[in-house]
């Protein structure tokens, strides 16, 4: 697997790498290799299946795009993994910080108040503590100790919540009034980050019906009027006498239903991927947050379209003769 990791280019493996270690992961050249192994076997399995029908060039062009689209999605998926971590520490960081500013105000000194603040229900925060407090007891200084814990995280408030503290003990400063400062505004952020998520709710809702539900059935209906008209063009016979005097001429349709088929199921993944990382966009304020839509809304998308297509074909098709 590891020879699988060097074949990514290095600043792109190095990315790879950095939110591995974001993600807890350990052995992260192991799992770089595992990703781009799979990746290549989905691929190598959606080549041959177009292999069957389309020649060698376009099935090796299917080959290299999908390629691309699945490595994409992992990267994305393993760098969705690392902000999952980061928002279990950023839920837990203002209970931390207030213990902590309790064990001060007990009278204790700031390594042990730092250290007591540490329990089982903070999970990974609570490992990163005992970390840090074993780097002291080693010599090592707790604004350094506590500024690589952030460091270990891909968490924006971790950081700056580890600068202020440091900060405070810098000047030397009240830190027991400045963490509790600390995590009334984490909690209030907290709070104004889920009000938005409910007022943006019902976006949300539309635009996933809007694409899963409502442009699907729409493609499906607008691929059988296509078959409709189709069918009825080219039978009609119009006389050379006739036709010569006719303002308009009528010539057989060049474009295949097959065609048109194609080219619907296209515009439905498209319009399905896209319109999953506009819901990320609007819900969590990142397009990467969609990728655990993409595929809800392609399974949907594509039984909405062959549902209704099925519908509306035995409903219609003795009537238009299709």
């Amino acid at each position: 697997m590891r020879i699988f990791a060097k074949l990514l280019p290095r600043k792109l493996r190095e990315k790879y790498d950095e939110n591995a270690k974001y993600a807890r992961i350990k052995d992260s050249e192991k799992a770089i290799g595992f990703l781009i192994f799979n990746g290549l076997i989905l691929a190598l399995v959606i080549g041959f299946i177009f292999s069957r029908f389309f020649n060698i060039i376009a099935s090796l062009i299917f080959f290299l795009v999908a390629l691309v689209f699945i490595e994409i999605f992992f990267y994305f998926s393993l760098s969705l993994k690392a902000d999952n971590v980061s928002k279990k520490i950023e839920e837990v960081l203002p209970d931390a910080l207030q213990l902590m500013a309790s064990n001060l105000r007990a009278g204790m000194t700031t390594e042990k108040a730092l250290l007591l603040s540490g329990r089982e229900e903070f999970g990974e925060l609570k490992f990163e503590i005992d970390r840090v407090g074993r780097e002291i007891a080693t010599g090592r200084g707790i604004g350094a100790a506590l500024k690589d814990m952030a460091e270990r995280f891909k968490s924006e408030k971790l950081k700056k919540s580890v600068q202020l503290i440091n900060s405070g003990l810098a000047s030397g400063g009240e830190l027991a009034s400045l963490l509790e400062q600390i995590s009334s505004n984490l909690r209030a952020a907290e709070f104004v980050e889920k009000k938005v998520r409910t007022n943006v709710l019902m976006y949300v809702i539309f635009i996933f019906v809007s694409v899963g539900v409502g442009a699907p059935a729409l493609f499906g209906l607008s691929s059988f009027l296509i078959e409709v008209l189709t069918t009825q063009i080219s039978s009609i016979n119009i006389p050379q006498t006739t036709a010569t005097q006719l303002p308009f001429s009528v010539s057989d349709v060049s474009v295949s239903p097959q065609f048109i088929l194609t080219y619907l199921l296209i515009m439905i993944a498209a319009t399905s991927i896209l319109g999953s990382l506009i819901l990320g966009l609007i819900s969590k304020g990142e397009e990467k947050a969609g990728l655990k839509y993409i595929p809800f809304l392609l399974v949907i998308s594509f039984v909405i379209f062959f549902a209704v297509r099925f519908f509306i074909k035995n409903l219609l098709s003795g009537l238009f003769g299709v």
